[in-house]
């Protein structure tokens, strides 16, 4: 007989906790899932076992309930148990939210076999290159961090199109050699066509495995099993990838590792590198981990500089063609002599240029949609969607005015609702506008729009990436989707069109990420044999993000911002947490969170009462029909772990009080404060 620790499938907060059966099976074992009697009713619940152990109580051998079936399909392996529990104490979530980040999505097919996504991928014609000086001593560094066999931490902090891809590939055929396996993780699945695509060039489509969620869930399925029955060395995908079932992990590759969506915005709220780090320190991996950035993130770099990662500077473009020159153009000066454009004067000028001499143009907004608020003149209403409280995006193709949190649509307006007035304007803009824009400046050149709105349709944000490479498309215009990574030869012109959008966001990050974006969206050009060419339009051409931004002086940024930081006790300095009430009736939101805050205080010794802030009504407090508060928490570094435990013991508080009518999320070291 065996005795077996399980998490049941409920994600309920009451339920979170281990619950011990009997198994009579000889092969179970920690990762399996099981399916038992559950509760008064003894209704068949999934779980899956953390523990075994050979003994029990004689009280609780009186009590046992069995095992009904082991399900040999599913399984996880220890690694993955040992990590999912870490992940429990570390983001504060349940045992299921962590235990689920590594169980397929979708399920097997019902009928036939479903055609792989990627077996016709022929991939890039994959050619030695010569490296350069500094990449041979990257490979010299890192190759042998791999043959030692132990964890190790590389951050490489090469410029845009330094080669940083290079040394990925060129790693990874190292590790594999060691019989070891691979992990790539990017941010953007607009990247995964070009690195998808250099990795079966290189090793094969037999060896590589793709996971992300433009996957059909059957797809998801078949490519989870394909990793987990060992018919793959290699993973590349989004942010999930990380919780690939590989075993024998020798390297995870995060590139570009300063952006944001490495931090998961729902349940459980875990940091992308924090989880790659702890599989790779298991005691069944060993392996090493790589991050890589033009613009690491101030964190990550502090650490870098701490010694927590070895950093390799790439300091050249491998092409050996000099960074695009940048021009910043002051849109204020624009309006005064008399240009009311959303395009200056300056890249109106530099577009005909780069054009009529057969470059291709990029042209970056951080903002999708036509206008991006709808107002009535007459009397100041603002059209709000209904259930979150945010104005309303204007989507002229549509026709259409549309809520971007919760997809709340209604059409457009052709009278005030409140005074009848028909005074409605549409203000601001979005990569809908600047499209209808450069469409009439540049009638005879050919444009796409690369947004969010535009690739909805399977397989269409590949086609745009690829009619861009192959020259079909002069001008490319989008939202972040274009902004990093991304690998043209021909473009000569690179438009920002408002530096300002990041900027203005009320959260300490804002600096860091509109450096972040310029750079990274500078990099697009001149990225072939000759110098490109980069237009910054601004209202604040004096901030200190622009002007290292547009000097490519991260190295300036980084010792003006942690300076800010380690003055402010911001992050890396602090550790954040966040924690989010939320309930559909206002009042128990609001009294949850005081709540809160009046028992933390009390759990708090008088000097560190000031570390934790009064609730607030959240950045968007209300979002479908639930009402948001926010309360944050900073503690020094070092004392994270009592935070954590303090508020651990106040959820376990709550978890008995089933006349609770709020939900609370902690996010610990969230991206963003909104």
């Amino acid at each position: 007989m065996k005795y077996l620790n399980i998490v049941i499938d409920n994600r309920s907060d009451s339920t979170d906790s281990l619950y011990t059966y009997g198994c009579n099976c000889e092969n179970v074992s920690a990762g399996n899932k099981v399916y038992v009697p559950f509760a008064k009713g003894n209704r068949l619940r999934e779980g899956y076992v953390i523990s075994v152990s050979s003994q029990v109580t004689d009280d609780m051998a009186d009590r046992l309930k069995y095992v009904e079936k082991v399900d040999e399909e599913i399984s996880l392996t220890p690694e993955m148990i040992r990590t999912a529990v870490w992940m429990r104490n570390r983001y504060l979530c349940r045992y299921i939210d962590a235990i689920k980040c590594f169980t397929p999505v979708g399920s097997k097919a019902k009928r036939g076999v479903r055609k792989d996504p990627f077996s016709e991928r022929q991939g890039e014609e994959y050619s030695l290159k010569k490296l350069t000086n500094q990449q041979t001593s990257a490979m010299e560094r890192i190759g042998n961090a791999v043959k030692r066999g132990k964890h190790d931490r590389f951050l490489i902090h090469g410029v845009t199109g330094s080669g940083k891809t290079e040394i990925y590939i060129r790693t990874a055929e190292i590790v594999l050699a060691e019989q070891k396996k691979v992990i790539v993780l990017v941010p953007e699945i607009s990247l995964m066509t070009q690195i998808i695509d250099r990795f079966i060039g290189k090793f094969g489509y037999e060896s590589i495995a793709v996971l992300h969620s433009r996957l059909s869930l059957g797809e998801r399925y078949d490519q989870w099993k394909k990793i987990r029955d060992d018919k793959v060395k290699i993973v590349i995908g989004a942010r999930s990838a990380v919780f690939a079932p590989l075993e024998n992990i020798g390297l995870i590759v995060v590139d570009e590792e300063h952006e944001s969506t490495y931090k998961s915005d729902h349940t459980p709220k875990y940091d992308t590198i924090e989880v790659a780090v702890k599989r790779l320190q298991d005691k069944d991996n060993k392996g090493i981990l790589i991050l890589g950035s033009a613009t690491p993130s101030v964190s990550t770099y502090s650490r870098g500089k701490e010694g927590i990662y070895k950093i390799i500077k790439l300091t050249e473009r491998y092409n050996k063609v000099d960074m695009p020159h940048v021009a910043v153009v002051d849109m204020r000066a624009e309006l005064k002599n008399g240009n009311k454009s959303i395009i200056s004067r300056e890249l109106y000028r530099k577009m005909k240029e780069k054009l009529e001499d057969g470059k291709q143009v990029m042209l970056f907004l951080n903002r999708r949609g036509y206008s991006t608020f709808i107002s009535c003149r007459e009397c100041g209403y603002v059209a709000k969607c209904p259930a979150c409280g945010l104005s309303l995006t204007y989507h002229k193709k549509t026709g259409s005015a549309v809520c971007h949190y919760c997809g709340y649509s209604q059409g457009a307006l052709n009278r005030c609702p409140e005074c009848g007035s028909k005074y409605i304007r549409y203000f601001g803009s979005g990569t809908e506008k600047v499209e209808e824009t450069i469409l009439e400046l540049f009638p005879e050149f050919s444009v796409e729009r690369m947004d969010l709105d535009s690739v909805r349709k399977k397989g269409e944000l590949d086609r745009k990436i690829r009619d861009f490479r192959k020259g079909k498309t002069d001008i490319l215009i989008g939202t972040q989707l274009i902004a990093k990574g991304l690998d043209f030869k021909n473009v000569g012109l690179v438009g920002i069109i408002s530096a300002d959008v990041s900027l203005n966001i009320p959260d300490f990050r804002s600096p860091e990420r509109t450096l972040q974006l310029i750079i990274q969206a500078s990099g697009r050009a001149g990225r072939g044999s000759e110098k490109g060419s980069v237009v910054i339009q601004t209202y604040s051409p004096e901030h200190y993000a622009l002007e290292f931004a547009s000097r490519q002086d991260y190295e300036g940024f980084y010792n003006t911002e942690i300076q800010f930081r380690k003055y402010m006790g911001y992050p890396p300095y602090s550790d954040m947490f966040q924690i989010v009430f939320s309930s559909d009736d206002r009042e128990a939101a609001l009294a949850g969170a005081e709540d809160w805050y009046e028992r933390i205080k009390e759990l708090l010794p008088e000097d560190e009462r000031g570390n934790v802030f009064s609730p607030q009504e959240a950045y968007m407090s209300k979002i479908k029909e639930t009402y948001r508060f926010s309360m944050l928490i900073k503690c020094l570094r070092g004392k994270r772990k009592k935070y954590s435990d303090l508020i651990i013991s106040l959820k376990e508080q709550d978890r008995k009080n089933r006349k609770k009518k709020y939900t609370a999320v902690v996010d610990i070291n969230p991206y963003s404060f909104v």
